[in-house]
C-alpha cells in the first residue's frame, strides 16, 4: 500500500513538473537615461526663455519593466498576459501616479492559427501598425522625434483602458488588428470610449502600415470627465494648454477625435527609407463649435554605418487648421540620432531636434514645443539635444 502511495505521489510530481514546463514567466525591461539640453524654455507664464540642462529618463524610449507570461493549453492554444510599468529613472517615480502597470496590463488567449484575443489596458492601431514605420515609434528616434504634441499617438503617449483587442496571425505577410475600449459608464456608453483598427503588410523590402483611432466623450469640463473610461492619461495635455490654457486630457473633452495614419518603409542594403502621413480631426472642444485638424508629413532614413553604428534622421512638416480663428500655423522639425552598440543589450546615443513654428494670425499655437521637453519655448524656435545610455534586460 505504501509502495502504491509513493508511486502515485511520484507520478503526480512528474505530471506537475511537466505542466510547469509548459508555462513561462519572463521579467524584462529597458532603462534609458542621459543628459538633456533644451533652449528657450519658459520659466513661468509670460516668463522669458532660458536654457535648461537636465538629467532625464527616456530621451529615446520610456524606461520600463514588465512581466510576460504564457501557458500552453494544447492544440496550438496559449493563455498569455503582460504587465508593464513605466518609471522615471532619475527619481524612481512611476510615470503615472495612480497606476502600477501604467503602460500595459492585459490577459488573453493566443492561437497560431486564429490569432490573439486579449483584454485590459492596451495599445491602439496607430501604435501597433503605423508607429513602427515612423522614427518616433522606434528605438531609432523616440520621444523627441514625435510629431507636435504627439497628436497622432505614434509615440504611444496614451493607452486604451477597458479594451478588448484582436490581432490576427500572419497571412503571408498581412496582419490585421482591431480594438474597442469601453466607457464603463451606466447610461453613458459613448462617454469616453475608443475604437481602433489597422493592418500591416510586408513583402520583400517593402513594409506598409495603416491605422485608425477614434475617441469620443460628452464631457464639457475636466470635472465632468468619465475618469473610468477608455482614455484617462494626461500626457498630451500640452496641446490643450496651447489651445485652452488648461491642463486637460486630449480627445476626451471633445465630441470626437478621429486619427488615421499610413506609412511605408523600403529596405535596401544597410539602409531603410520611410514616409508617414497622419491626420487628426478634433471636433467640438468642450462640446462647443471649436474644431482643429492636424496633418503630419514625415520622411525618415536609417543607415547602418557598421554592424555597431546606426545613423538615423527625420524631417516632419506639420500644419493645423480649424474654425478657432488665427489661420493655419505650421511646424518644421528636423531630428537626428547616432547610436553605438556595445552589445545586443547595451548602447549609447546622441540625438537632437530642432523645431520652428510659423504661426498665422492670432493662432494660440505660436511657440515651439518639442515633444518630451518640460516647457514650451519662449519663441517660435526650440533646440533639444541629449546624450544617453540604454540597457535592455
Amino acid at each position: 500500500m505504501n509502495k502504491l502511495l509513493i508511486t502515485g505521489a511520484a507520478t503526480a510530481i512528474t505530471l506537475t513538473g511537466a505542466a510547469y514546463a509548459q508555462s513561462s514567466v519572463t521579467l524584462y525591461g529597458l532603462i534609458d537615461a542621459g543628459l538633456n539640453y533644451t533652449s528657450n524654455e519658459i520659466t513661468a507664464t509670460g516668463g522669458g526663455g532660458h536654457s535648461n540642462w537636465q538629467m532625464t529618463s527616456g530621451a529615446i524610449q520610456d524606461s520600463r519593466w514588465g512581466l510576460r507570461g504564457a501557458e500552453d493549453l494544447g492544440a496550438g492554444l496559449k493563455a498569455v498576459f503582460v504587465l508593464e510599468n513605466g518609471f522615471e529613472l532619475n527619481n524612481g517615480q512611476y510615470t503615472s501616479s495612480n497606476r502600477l502597470f501604467n503602460r500595459q496590463a492585459y490577459v488573453g488567449v493566443s492561437s497560431r492559427e486564429y490569432g490573439a484575443l486579449t483584454l485590459g489596458r492596451q495599445t491602439d492601431g496607430m501604435v501597433d501598425f503605423v508607429g513602427p514605420l515612423s522614427l518616433t515609434g522606434t528605438e531609432f528616434g523616440g520621444t523627441h522625434f514625435a510629431h507636435p504634441f504627439d497628436i497622432d499617438n505614434l509615440n504611444d503617449s496614451f493607452q486604451i483602458n477597458n479594451s478588448v483587442k484582436y490581432m490576427s496571425p500572419d497571412f503571408a505577410g498581412l496582419k490585421l488588428g482591431a480594438l474597442y475600449g469601453f466607457s464603463n459608464q451606466a447610461g453613458g456608453f459613448a462617454n469616453n470610449r475608443a475604437y481602433s483598427f489597422g493592418l500591416s503588410y510586408i513583402r520583400g523590402p517593402w513594409n506598409f502600415g495603416f491605422g485608425y483611432l477614434q475617441l469620443s466623450s460628452s464631457a464639457r469640463t475636466p470635472a465632468q470627465l468619465n475618469a473610468n473610461g477608455a482614455v484617462t492619461d494626461t500626457t498630451a495635455a500640452s496641446l490643450q494648454n496651447a489651445l485652452l490654457t488648461s491642463a486637460v486630457p486630449i480627445g476626451v473633452l471633445a465630441d470626437k477625435q478621429r486619427t488615421l495614419g499610413a506609412g511605408v518603409n523600403y529596405s535596401f542594403g544597410p539602409a531603410v527609407a520611410g514616409f508617414v502621413y497622419s491626420q487628426s480631426k478634433i471636433t467640438q472642444f468642450f462640446q462647443t463649435n471649436l474644431s482643429v485638424n492636424f496633418q503630419n508629413f514625415e520622411g525618415n532614413f536609417r543607415y547602418a554605418l557598421t554592424p555597431v553604428v546606426e545613423l538615423s534622421g527625420a524631417y516632419t512638416y506639420s500644419r493645423a487648421g480649424g474654425n478657432g480663428g488665427g489661420g493655419i500655423p505650421h511646424w518644421n522639425q528636423v531630428s537626428a540620432m547616432a547610436d553605438y552598440r556595445f552589445s545586443r543589450r547595451t548602447d549609447v546615443y546622441i540625438q537632437g531636434a530642432w523645431q520652428r513654428v510659423s504661426p498665422s494670425g492670432t493662432s494660440p499655437l505660436g511657440v515651439a514645443w518639442i515633444n518630451g521637453v518640460s516647457n514650451p519655448s519662449s519663441t517660435t524656435t526650440q533646440v533639444q539635444a541629449a546624450a544617453g545610455l540604454r540597457h535592455r534586460f
